[in-house]
């Protein structure tokens, strides 16, 4: 397995550089195998989205097409794929953001009852409590 880091693939999802992007797209598309996976990490995954949202003003749809088709590469390994799923369909519905939801996922999924915050948006969120 081949650990790929945000530019890897904010690289391969915006297409936005002459030379690092043709790179990235042949990596994930040509390069990395079934046998050979590409890893994408929970925070490579949510810094990603980060960079798209702030430098690139994508919107919540276009953040949850980003998302889907990453999770549809049969060459990557994304970690806590189901809780990143959960977090791409509350983007897609509009029902947060995707770090919110992620880091309100991984908590339960590792035995909290709730996760604090002083987050406003994300006190809407289910498994989201004010300290």
């Amino acid at each position: 397995m081949i650990g790929l880091h945000t530019n890897i693939l904010v690289r391969y999802l915006a297409q936005d550089d002459v030379v690092q992007s043709p790179i990235a797209t042949d990596l994930v598309e040509n390069r990395l195998s079934e046998h050979e996976p590409g890893f994408v990490s929970t925070v490579a995954l949510a810094e990603t989205i980060w960079v798209l949202e702030r430098a690139y003003r994508l919107n919540a749809a276009q953040i949850a097409g980003a998302l889907t088709r990453l999770l549809q590469v049969g060459t990557l390994v994304v970690e806590s794929e189901e809780e990143v799923f959960k977090a791409t369909v509350a983007v897609q519905e509009k029902r947060g953001r995707f770090a919110d939801v992620l880091i309100g996922a991984l908590a339960a999924k590792s035995g909290c009852i709730y996760t604090v915050t002083f987050d406003k948006e994300a006190l809407r969120l289910a498994g989201f409590r004010s300290p």
